[in-house]
């Protein structure tokens, strides 16, 4: 495959009218031009060329959530995200009871992606290790304290295929479980934690390195205590989860986010549910009724329940709420990802790269999408998709 006369976008920098060669799932060129001819050919014409996007934390989509714990759901799920320029993803799991998450572990750890789908890169394990005081949407009545040796036995049924744990580090027991993520080079993620300013820095000391969907379920800022928010905003070791959809966070949040953290500190998400990409109605979240209307998901008594964003609308909000280049975005929709996940394949367009890139417009619209040198997605002229 050839990609002529494309720009490329790297987090790092920006590469205009170049021609790119993808053989064998990998990127093997990258030049002002490659003449000679392939099997398929993309005239890149006015268009960026971005890696592709990586949603390191997503529950559903498309009537589909990774704790209906069947491979269906997960394929379904995987299938849907490639319109939206997704290439790889976290299946994200919720508190809920100890049966229901340890079927979903190995319901992942069996799993293997058909040739049409978003990889599927690992778990992303929400919960139970929250605080009852920032539960959300997370059933309180399944909250449990951070546990060493179930989490050993949740990682080993994933077929260790955890590679992110949100938890409140502050819980008793979380500490020692912050320690054990740490040593296994596990990103843990602050999340639904109610922590103090300086439980926040004791914990950025013993290894978070993440912050979940920042604002959202956790201690705000405070004049006389700062708080998670203002923990992980002032600290260069953390990287912070965003949901761009102007309901989780207010533009000009974003926008302060951006200018506190910078783009090298932030990670685009859509911590999306079942309810995505389909008509406004009644959905479930883990066993709860979530109501979607134009103003997001939420439970019966107000509570946001995930988000039904795409992660091209994603990027297009951000934009528009904080001025930021495409180099930034790519940042924040890959790079990052990649980085906090050690993947260095991914999250580049670079010769011998992964092949998973996604061919955008100048307006920031999916035109196609990559994943191992396969066309899995495109938009056709006059408007019309077509996911193969």
């Amino acid at each position: 495959m050839k990609i002529t006369n494309v720009h490329i976008v790297n987090a790092s920098h920006l590469l205009k009218h170049h021609d790119v060669w993808i053989e064998h799932g990998k990127i093997q060129q990258i030049a002002p031009s490659i003449e000679k001819r392939a099997a398929i050919e993309i005239d890149g014409t006015g268009h960026y060329l971005m890696p592709g996007f990586i949603d390191m934390h997503i529950h559903g989509s498309a009537n589909a959530d990774v704790m209906d714990a069947t491979e269906q759901a997960l394929h379904t799920l995987a299938a849907s995200l490639v319109q939206e320029g997704v290439t790889s993803f976290l299946a994200t799991t919720m508190t809920q009871q100890t049966t229901a998450i340890e079927a979903a572990l190995q319901t992942v750890a069996q799993f293997e992606a058909q040739d049409n789908e978003a990889q599927l890169l690992g778990i992303h394990l929400e919960g139970p290790f929250i605080s009852e005081k920032r539960v959300g949407a997370q059933p309180l009545e399944y909250v449990a304290q951070p546990n060493v040796a179930l989490f050993q036995k949740w990682q080993q049924l994933s077929g260790n295929r955890i590679m992110q744990v949100t938890l409140a580090p502050e819980v008793d027991g979380g500490k020692q479980l912050l320690q054990t993520l740490h040593e296994q080079g596990i990103v843990a993620s602050i999340g639904h934690s109610d922590a103090t300013f300086h439980e926040v820095q004791d914990a950025i000391a013993t290894g978070i390195t993440q912050a979940t969907h920042l604002y959202n379920q956790m201690r705000p800022f405070h004049h006389r205590d700062p708080g998670v928010v203002g923990g992980v905003l002032l600290s260069p070791n953390v990287k912070v989860e965003v949901i761009a959809d102007y309901i989780h966070s207010h533009p000009q949040a974003l926008e302060l986010a951006y200018r506190m953290k910078g783009a090298s500190g932030l990670i685009l998400i859509t911590d999306a549910m079942r309810a995505k990409g389909l008509p406004y109605g009644e959905y479930d979240l883990g066993g709860q009724a979530v109501y979607v209307t134009e103003k997001g998901a939420h439970l019966a008594q107000g509570n946001l329940a995930g988000s039904v964003l795409t992660m091209d609308a994603a990027i297009r909000n951000m934009q528009q709420a904080t001025g930021c280049s495409v180099c930034e975005l790519v940042a924040m929709t890959s790079f990052n990802a990649a980085e906090q996940l050690q993947l260095p394949n991914k999250g580049v367009i670079t010769e011998q790269a992964d092949a998973d890139v996604v061919l955008m417009s100048a307006e920031l619209t999916v035109q196609a999408t990559i994943i191992a040198g396969k066309i899995v997605y495109e938009q056709l002229e006059g408007g019309e998709a077509h996911a193969r």
